[in-house]
Formats: C-alpha cells, structure tokens, sequence
C-alpha cells in the first residue's frame, strides 16, 4: 500500500519486494517518474517486524527512563529503524517506540529464526522493553505456525489485552 504517508509496517513490506518505499514518495513528490512499473511487484521471502518499545513486558505499562546503553542486533537479514540512542531520554508522555526490528528470510521459519537471534543480541539498559514478550511470541508453537488472529497477543498479556506490540 501506498499513499501519502508512510505505514508503520512500511519496512515489511520494504524487505519482501526489495523496492525503497520512501524513495517513492519522493518521487511522486517531485512530480517524477515511479521506479516501479505495472500491476504487480514480486515478492520474495518473508519478513517479520518487532516493535520494541519501552514497556514492563509482563504489565505492559509504560517504562520512561533514559537508555543507558544500547547494542543493536545485524547481521544478514536483520534491518533495525531505530528512534533512540544510548543517553536518550523516553518521556512518559510520548510513543514509547525504541525501534522496529525487520527480518527477512527465503521463507517464514527463516525469518523467525533471524528475529529470534536478532532479539537475543539487541540490548538495551536504564528502561524495560517488550523483547522478552517478542521472545515468548517467536517461541509459540501457532505464531510460527501461522496459526494465530487478532485475539493472539491477549495470551501474552496478564490483563487479557495485547499491547502494541506488532
């Protein structure tokens, strides 16, 4: 999808069709000729997106305080958009995004494997983050099945409601 502003979950859809979608608005901005041609874009792989974000992972209430360190996660596969940096201050008031963690695969099992060792190697100290609960939703036997619905992260949260999470 495009239009015009840019979704949220924009670097998904970035990973499985190779095609920088924030160059495209450009594009269309400056009244400039698409990169993209025709109906249809191949895709290719599969691609999962974490938001980690500054929140208790068992109450999912909001955890501001200053990132006293920071090492994000690489390697192949493995895209990080972040908004912090160590030092950084998370307010109480504002959207508690830390960063959205993307990985991509030939197929799904590829992908939640990058996105579970990705999440092993992201570290970040002075505030809780929702990585242990994108470690628990990673390790469920129906999310890597692809057997889940919108009532699926209501098993992860103690007062019976997801956060915002995926």
């Amino acid at each position: 999808e495009m239009n015009t502003r840019i979704q949220v979950e924009h670097p998904v859809t970035e990973m499985v069709t190779d095609i920088d979608l924030v160059k495209q608005q450009i594009l269309i901005a400056a009244g400039e000729r698409l990169e993209i041609e025709g109906e249809t874009v191949p895709l290719r792989g599969h691609a999962v997106e974490c938001r980690i974000v500054a929140e208790n992972p068992e109450t999912f209430a909001p955890s501001a305080g200053q990132v006293t360190w920071l090492h994000l996660p690489g390697g192949p596969g493995v895209r990080v958009d972040r908004a912090v940096y160590t030092e950084s201050v998370i307010p109480p008031y504002y959207d508690s995004l830390i960063a959205k963690l993307i990985t991509h695969g030939r197929d799904r099992q590829e992908a939640i494997s990058r996105m579970v060792r990705a999440l092993g190697m992201f570290i970040i100290d002075g505030v809780s983050t929702s990585i242990p609960v994108h470690e628990r939703i990673m390790a469920d036997a129906d999310f890597r099945a692809g057997r889940f619905d919108t009532h699926f992260l209501a098993r992860f949260s103690p007062n019976g409601r997801g956060a915002n999470l995926l």
